[in-house]
């Protein structure tokens, strides 16, 4: 058969087996790869921070700045909103959205373990409820990607160490993963055209 051997445990390229035999793998008549990468024109990007556990998201927030910065330049426009807690996030993300219609919106916050499991059901609701608008996107004019750059971490060290310490900074990789995202979208309506 072409592309391989068939039997003993070698794979033939191109053909696949059900009950003992091979059968040619169809192919799709088109495919298009989209490519993600920094949108090409103006960016504008929300970027909400929780104001609880502050010293860290403070530094979140420098990191994410710093990132639209390098990877803009003079073509970003942000809008920096401080949210009271991290629950808050995903409606004070809403709202920019709706008002101001940004292409995208980061979320900082930093969620430390008690001595109880409300970190677990605030992260796990915060998650959600910024995965939801994510998909549901603006009211108006189309999806715009949520970047989730909430630490979630069982202590004060590890929300350090995360916000520009020796694990880097996750509100930098938050921007880096919204401007991604934008840019494979451009990449996706470039290709309907």
């Amino acid at each position: 058969m072409r592309g391989g051997w068939c039997g003993g445990g070698i794979r033939a390229e191109g053909w696949y087996r059900v009950a003992g035999v091979y059968h040619p793998r169809p192919m799709p008549a088109e495919i298009h790869h989209v490519e993600s990468g920094v949108p090409a024109g103006e960016v504008r990007l929300g970027i909400v921070v929780s104001r609880y556990n502050e010293w860290i998201t403070q530094r979140l927030l420098d990191g994410a700045l710093e990132a639209v910065e390098r990877l803009l330049g003079e073509r970003g426009r942000v809008m920096v909103c401080w949210s009271p807690g991290a629950f808050e996030l995903p409606v004070v993300a809403a709202g920019l959205m709706e008002r101001w219609r940004c292409d995208g919106v980061v979320c900082l916050g930093c969620i430390i373990k008690g001595e109880t499991s409300h970190d677990v059901h605030l992260a796990t609701s915060v998650a959600t409820a910024l995965q939801m608008l994510a998909v549901q996107g603006r009211k108006e004019g189309g999806v715009a990607p949520v970047g989730f750059g909430v630490l979630t971490v069982d202590t004060a060290e590890q929300g350090e160490a995360r916000a520009g310490g020796a694990h880097g900074n996750k509100g930098a990789e938050a921007v880096e993963a919204v401007l991604q995202a934008l840019g494979a979208i451009e990449g996706v309506r470039r290709g309907m055209r």
